[in-house]
């Protein structure tokens, strides 16, 4: 993703990166780095994802970012007395010395990423140095915040973007150098991508990353909630303290692209016959009796030409396009940009399941986020749900929205490939 594409104004100030001792899982205490990973809190497909991680490895991470108990306080508890108890066994254990980490992803050679960790100065909407491009449900940032608190952890790094440029040359170069050196660490997780982290902690190196990123802002790819959380517990501790600061990687796209896919959604109460029988008259629909990839492609195809989706949980798909102009321009609030009024997502939440489903976006009870497309289908299936399968945001409208200040709809992209959660964490009382 892009940035606002230059070097800002003297009026704000940058992207201000500080290194920090971070907290790793010792080698020698677990069964491999790679059992003990795991993606994204969000990206875990609940319930079977988290069993099976928690099954890899005892100290799996996700025993810290998705504890499971009887009650919301009883899991934050839950996770920080096993915070505690891993500290104090060795298996976690703090680095030396405070420093920047630079990180690589690898997918089987075919996709290359690299980007540098570190926590950044958590800034205000207005300064326009973090720039977001969706909306948030309160309460999952109600949620990360309680177990932040809990914690007094970043227990994984959010996604950020930026454009280099010449002024961020010396941070490219220091990445590469790095890069070819004997990493800290590495591991393959078992989604095929190897990853590789080093620290980097010459006082000049340093210097030189601070000064090069302090002319840049960056654009939130993933973790807009937890940077919601980290605005909201900055406000709740005098500064300075390390609650100024929040973990992220730091990408420079303009050497490494990310990917982006559509989040899609799982309607738990909805048959999908109720939700065909919806949209008689409203939108088109036709019935596919082909495999997932040749549904995904008919979506793809039909969306070059509109909004369109495809449902599934029957056993059979159904396409779902060219929708009534007149009930989009009674559902779809005009006073945005029309990148905005255009989304798939903005047809998705305002006409579908706000007017045509009735469906509340942000009650768990009734909708689910899911990344994995093959997951939400089979998930549909077993339940007797409705899967609401979206067609990827193109990338330019994400930062041009993001430019001009206007967020997408909740869950409207997944940029990737995302850090794994696990492999460098940050506590706030060392």
């Amino acid at each position: 993703m892009n940035t606002a594409g230059h070097s800002e104004a003297t009026a704000h100030r940058g992207l201000e990166l500080t290194p920090f001792r971070g907290l790793r899982y010792d080698p020698d205490r677990v069964g491999s780095l790679a059992a003990v990973t795991s993606p994204p809190y969000d990206v875990v497909v609940r319930p079977d994802g988290l069993h099976h991680l928690e099954a890899a490895d005892p100290y799996n991470i996700v025993r810290l970012i998705l504890p499971q108990a009887a009650t919301p306080s009883a899991r934050n508890e839950q996770a920080a007395d096993t915070l505690r108890r891993w500290l104090s066994e060795g298996v976690l254990t703090t680095d030396p010395e405070p420093g920047l980490y630079v990180y690589e992803q690898r997918d089987g050679g075919r996709m290359l990423q690299r980007g540098i960790i570190g926590a950044l100065r958590v800034s205000d909407p207005a300064e326009q140095v973090v720039l977001p491009h969706e909306d948030v449900m309160p309460h999952i940032v109600a949620d990360r915040a309680d177990l932040m608190r809990a914690t007094s952890a970043n227990l994984e790094p959010l996604l950020l973007t930026y454009r280099g440029d010449e002024a961020t040359a010396a941070t490219a170069d220091l990445i590469e150098r790095t890069a070819e050196q004997p990493p800290l660490l590495a591991t393959t997780t078992e989604d095929g991508f190897h990853h590789r982290l080093w620290s980097v902690t010459s006082p000049e190196d340093l210097a030189a990353v601070q000064t090069g990123l302090g002319r840049h802002q960056a654009l939130i790819a993933d973790g807009h909630h937890r940077w919601a959380t980290y605005r909201r517990l900055r406000t709740e501790h005098p500064s300075p303290s390390p609650w100024d600061h929040g973990l992220v990687l730091l990408v420079d796209t303009a050497r490494y692209p990310l990917r982006v896919r559509a989040i899609h959604r799982l309607l738990h109460d909805l048959p999908v016959g109720e939700a065909v029988a919806a949209l008689k008259g409203r939108f088109r629909v036709r019935r596919l009796e082909v495999p997932l990839p040749e549904a995904l492609d008919a979506l793809g195809d039909a969306a070059r030409a509109g909004n369109a989706f495809l449902l599934a949980g029957d056993g059979a798909f159904h396409l779902v396009d060219d929708p009534d102009p007149d009930l989009l321009a009674r559902t779809i609030p005009a006073d945005r940009p029309e990148a905005w009024r255009t989304l798939d997502a903005t047809v998705l939440h305002a006409t579908l399941l706000e007017h045509v489903w009735r469906i509340p976006e942000d009650s768990p009870a009734h909708i689910a986020y899911i990344h994995d497309t093959a997951a939400t289908v089979e998930k549909a299936e077993r339940d007797g749900g409705t899967a609401v399968l979206m067609h990827p945001v193109r990338e330019e409208v994400v930062r041009d929205l993001a430019r001009q200040g206007v967020t997408m709809p909740r869950k409207s992209t997944s940029f990737g490939p995302k850090p794994a959660t696990g492999l460098v964490l940050r506590a706030l009382d060392l």
